[in-house]
């Protein structure tokens, strides 16, 4: 990934960038942890792309996978066709992570405004050229070459729609917490929110409660 990184995405555009910073280089290397990013280092004047080696092996499974920013930017922006395999999510990290710096080399990344509209109009630029392609060709090239399996068949992943749902009508339920506690019935299943009717005190009220805040009652 770094050498695609550097080779593919920083080559072409060093000369843009360096007119704005000159003397500006980048340095790719490989975390420990999971945490991958962009970061410019003034002194240096130093570009800095970290992939966190627990997110790439997270990437390597469906139900790991799909929690990433990157698999919903894959779908909702339809980037390589909306397709989820591990070589289109890397590719697409690749993509993410020089998008930062070329929104930082721009001047459009701002405190608390880090995926903005300019993140994702440079991020779209990098398909429309073909250099998110290029990459996707360049990481499956390398991983032949040094017989690193990196697998290109999309994910099953599964639909919640068709999961069980671990509650039931007339279970009896609480959600929130101290003074805010409160206790009701399940009185109707939706796929992601329960409808239930109040207990005891709460009797005549009725809530629609996110499936993640319930939680069983005796």
């Amino acid at each position: 990934m770094c050498e695609v990184t550097h080779s593919i995405l920083w080559q072409p555009a060093a000369a843009s960038v360096q007119q704005r910073a000159p003397g500006s280089t980048l340095a790719c290397r490989v975390g420990s942890g999971q945490a991958t990013y962009h970061r410019f280092d003034p002194q240096l004047q130093q570009h800095q792309i970290t992939y966190g080696l627990r997110m790439i092996q997270a990437k390597h499974q469906p139900d790991t996978a799909s929690g990433w920013l990157s698999a919903r930017e894959i779908h909702k922006q339809d980037y390589f066709g909306g397709e989820l395999s591990t070589l289109n999510l890397l590719a697409h990290t690749c993509c993410h992570e020089f998008a930062h710096l070329l929104q930082h080399s721009a001047g459009k990344r701002y405190r608390g405004s880090v995926h903005n509209r300019h993140f994702y109009a440079i991020l779209d630029e990098l398909r429309e050229s073909g250099r998110s392609d290029a990459v996707r060709e360049a990481l499956a090239k390398r991983a032949v070459e040094r017989q690193i399996p990196l697998s290109s068949e999309p994910f099953e992943l599964p639909d919640p729609a068709l999961q069980p749902s671990p509650w039931q009508v007339e279970d009896a339920v609480a959600f929130g917490s101290g003074t805010r506690e409160f206790h009701g019935v399940i009185i109707r299943v939706n796929r992601k929110t329960c409808t239930v009717d109040g207990t005891g005190k709460f009797r005549g009220r009725r809530y629609r409660v996110p499936i993640s805040m319930l939680r069983k009652t005796p």
